[in-house]
């Protein structure tokens, strides 16, 4: 119920509201039931895994080390090389029929512009065997 303080504008009216406490609680009760009944969504990733290999390869792949210098300069295992170089030596790799591995490891202190170019070198001329190493040296 309420009450009328202010000026009396019409003495002798009731003032009618709805008590909404038992239709909010009812809600409440739904509300619960809605969230428990609910099946618990998983959140997981679907990957197409290949089948595990039984045995190691016979012999051991073909290893390059591609490395990006401080200052944008790629070496190709120890070697100086431009960039049009590299990107030869990614199109002779990308269409070998046993792609060799390649092994980046850029400086801590290289640009990230230039190594997103030699990955995206490596990409577009087909070389599918790529990774980083020595990544240690940026934990901190």
């Amino acid at each position: 119920m309420a009450m009328n303080v202010g000026p009396a504008s019409g003495e002798g009216e009731v003032m009618v509201e709805m008590n909404t406490t038992p239709l909010i609680d009812v809600m409440l009760v739904l509300l619960t039931l809605l969230i428990i009944t609910l099946p618990i969504q998983t959140h997981a990733v679907k990957l197409d895994m290949p089948p595990p290999n039984p045995k190691p390869p016979e012999t051991p792949p073909i290893v390059h080390v591609v490395a990006v210098d401080f200052d944008g300069t790629p070496l190709v295992d120890d070697q100086v090389v431009t960039m049009q170089q590299l990107d030869a030596y990614f199109y002779e790799w990308g269409q070998m029929p046993d792609q060799p591995e390649i092994h980046l490891n850029p400086d801590r202190l290289a640009k990230y512009d230039t190594v997103a170019r030699v990955l995206a070198n490596a990409q577009r001329r087909g070389v599918n065997k790529i990774g980083f190493i020595n990544i240690a040296q940026y934990g901190q």
